[in-house]
């Protein structure tokens, strides 16, 4: 039986547009002999996996895609979308739809390069994370990566985690900037690994209280745009020691990506 419990599965056309675009930058796909990515609780649609495909296959166009849920109904329907869509000229080729859970029944001899996880395990209890990374990490090739996260209904606010083999490498959030407020607007939309953890004493409490603090300095750069006021604030938290990735191009997505060590929960094993 397929490991998990059946969630809501709500999703939306283009809600996870920010993490496939991050997803392309990842070292594993481009070097990988066999680019096998997965899309684990993908819901109740065929979208997000199919978009997340193409996405995928602008960096690998030899991409293919299995698309794992615990409801077989689930199943079915996005099997019929597809040849719906096939039917009105749109094929969407090296896709197929599995029943499956946190254990990613790859077939046999095969890895993922790519496990994407997103708005799981946000419905599950905080305990529930290690074993669920443990089932999906184990799927993956050497050099592949879990994407386990969140993001709200339309895709402005999303945060993740990368595991891999060797554990959590990073967290990461990307907010739509137009009109923010606040950066830890992210908070509500956490990791369920790191949800619960925005408290005092716990290092991403500190890390949010900081982001914040550093984009209420530069609002005076907002006359000049979003971005440019954004991307001081990432390299203001660079320069107060946060151990953030990447640089300007990343950043002016409205993204920050810094070392899970820097964030994790005081008591993660």
């Amino acid at each position: 039986m397929p490991i998990g419990a059946i969630t809501r599965g709500t999703t939306n056309p283009n809600r996870l547009r920010r993490v496939d675009r991050w997803a392309q930058t990842w070292p594993g796909l481009r070097t990988a002999d066999d680019p096998l990515v997965v899309d684990l609780g993908y819901g109740a649609k065929a979208v997000t996996p199919v978009e997340f495909i193409e996405r995928i296959r602008k960096v690998r166009p030899d991409a293919r895609l299995i698309g794992f849920e615990i409801d077989p109904e689930r199943v079915a329907s996005a099997r019929a979308e597809l040849a719906t869509w096939a039917k009105a000229g749109r094929l969407v080729t090296g896709v197929t739809f599995e029943l499956g859970g946190f254990e990613t029944p790859l077939p046999a001899g095969k890895k993922a390069v790519m496990i994407r996880a997103f708005n799981v395990l946000r419905q599950y209890d905080e305990a529930d994370v290690p074993e669920a990374w443990r089932g999906m990490v184990a799927a993956l090739a050497e050099d592949g990566v879990l994407i386990e996260g969140t993001c709200d209904e339309i895709g402005r606010v999303s945060t993740w985690v990368a595991v891999t083999p060797s554990g959590p490498q990073s967290l990461s959030l990307s907010l739509k900037l137009d009109a923010l407020d606040e950066p830890s607007i992210a908070a509500e939309r956490l990791p369920k690994v790191l949800i619960h953890r925005n408290v005092e004493g716990e290092n991403i409490h500190r890390f949010m209280v900081d982001l914040d603090r550093a984009w209420k300095t530069h609002a005076p750069l907002s006359s000049f745009g979003s971005i440019q006021r954004w991307v001081a604030t990432v390299e203001t938290m660079k320069a107060n020691g946060w151990p953030v990735h990447a640089g300007r191009t990343r950043w002016r997505l409205g993204e920050i990506t810094l070392d899970w060590a820097a964030i994790a929960p005081r008591d993660f094993d």
